[in-house]
């Protein structure tokens, strides 16, 4: 069939889709019952969600992307978009094979004594094989599935398509949201090149080299190309079922928190895809990050306004938090700046009193999102991301440790980070003198 004839179809099938998921909405706004503005946003949510993994690998991927930007969306939206599964039937054994053959030299393959035909996991992008080397080793085998970067590079086209349509929508246009597509477009065709995850790999394992109980998996060099990643079996569970292999809550809580902290904070280097199955707990206490093939790098010249940003939200200082915030942001369409300074001072009212290990991070950090949201703050993406981070080592350091004070864990790092990080860049703004302001960085 004709380049051009598959694109069609799946255009005519995407919109069909949309189609469908508008009238789904309609139908279940007309059903509910007191229909408060929380409800009609989780309502929307949960279609949207529904929509994207209905669209595919490309299309799940960029709902996982969206639940860490929660202050592009509200958490009605966040909610539904973060139990987005990116599970697929697995891909034949014979392919995958195949794949096995064509990407490793002879002399590489004669090394694999046996690959296990059923995947131990199998999503959009890639699977996971477990397999055995002739010397007895065992590994895990992440093979690409076939085929799936020309279905990603069409699907990246139409979502580029459908942007430049939305864009024509002059409310939308502040959104940007072409910009954000191409962005990522970029972050998911890195995720396509197995060697880049190699490389993360290494990164992180020379970052936690002298951190005992934290690493990363071993990799198995020759047998790794940008469509087979060969590395260690890792045998351990989920970050939150610490019982499975007797290990003991409270310390796995804290070593996995400090973790997180260090890559935040003094690395600036952190793993991008945070959530339970990611970070793998073993018998010896060990906490093994796996997954590595979405990260971000905080440039050096924002590692101390991010710093700056974090330790006045620590401190509840609102006035400097908001002012960082604004002046570091790539994007901000503020009417009344005044107003939101003044917004965030109060928030962090509540706050006086406390000691720093009665705030929480969530609940810090959630709010500030919030009402960068609400003001229409762009924030630098790096910014989210870290802390994403942050929030992902608190809710998961309490399911595991209820008495774990995470801001008072974070002081050390925050404090041998304001010691060590190099001059920062001028922010992008000052705060105006005038209460108008409509300004965008390109």
């Amino acid at each position: 069939m004709p380049q051009f004839l598959k694109v069609a179809l799946r255009f005519f099938a995407l919109s069909a889709i949309v189609v469908g998921a508008v009238a789904i909405y309609l139908w279940r706004r007309a059903r509910l019952r007191r229909p408060t503005a929380s409800r009609r946003e989780k309502l929307r949510g949960a279609v949207l969600a529904e929509t994207l993994q209905r669209s595919g690998a490309a299309f799940i991927k960029l709902g996982q992307i969206l639940s860490t930007r929660p202050d592009l969306l509200g958490p009605g939206y966040i909610e539904h978009l973060q139990k987005l599964q990116d599970q697929v039937p697995p891909a034949p054994f014979e392919a995958v094979r195949g794949l096995v053959e064509r990407e490793l030299a002879a002399e590489h393959r004669a090394r694999l004594a046996e690959i296990e035909p059923t995947p131990v996991a199998a999503a959009s992008v890639a699977q996971v094989h477990r397999a055995r080397l002739v010397s007895g080793e065992e590994l895990a085998l992440k093979l690409q599935r076939p085929g799936v970067e020309a279905l990603i590079e069409r699907d990246l086209a139409l979502m580029g398509l459908f942007a430049r349509m939305l864009n024509l929508i002059p409310t939308v246009r502040l959104l940007d949201i072409p910009g954000a597509i191409r962005e990522f477009g970029v972050a998911l065709r890195g995720q396509l090149d197995f060697l880049r995850e190699a490389e993360n790999n290494r990164r992180f394992a020379e970052n936690f080299r002298d951190v005992p109980h934290v690493r990363v998996p071993r990799l198995f060099e020759p047998l790794c190309t940008p469509r087979v990643l060969a590395m260690e079996f890792v045998e351990g569970v989920r970050a939150t079922e610490p019982h499975r292999v007797g290990g003991d809550p409270k310390v796995l809580a804290r070593r996995g928190s400090e973790a997180i902290l260090k890559m935040v904070f003094l690395d600036g280097f952190v793993h991008a895809d945070l959530h339970p199955g990611n970070i793998v707990l073993t018998a010896s206490d060990e906490v093994v990050l796996i997954d590595l093939g979405m990260v971000a790098e905080i440039p050096q010249d924002m590692l101390r306004p991010w710093i700056e940003t974090f330790a006045a939200l620590a401190q509840q200082d609102g006035r400097k938090a908001a002012r960082m915030l604004y002046g570091y942001s790539p994007s901000v369409r503020i009417p009344d700046y005044a107003a939101y300074e003044r917004e965030v001072e109060s928030y962090f009212e509540r706050f006086y009193g406390l000691t720093v290990g009665q705030v929480e991070i969530s609940t810090a950090v959630g709010g500030v999102l919030a009402l960068l949201r609400r003001h229409r703050i762009k924030v630098d993406p790096v910014f989210t991301v870290v802390n994403i981070a942050l929030l992902v080592a608190e809710g998961l350091g309490k399911q595991l440790d209820p008495d774990l004070d995470m801001t008072t864990l974070a002081l050390p790092f925050l404090g041998q980070a304001i010691a060590s990080a190099p001059p920062g860049r001028p922010p992008y703004r000052r705060p105006p003198a005038s209460a108008e302001v409509t300004e965008d960085v390109v």
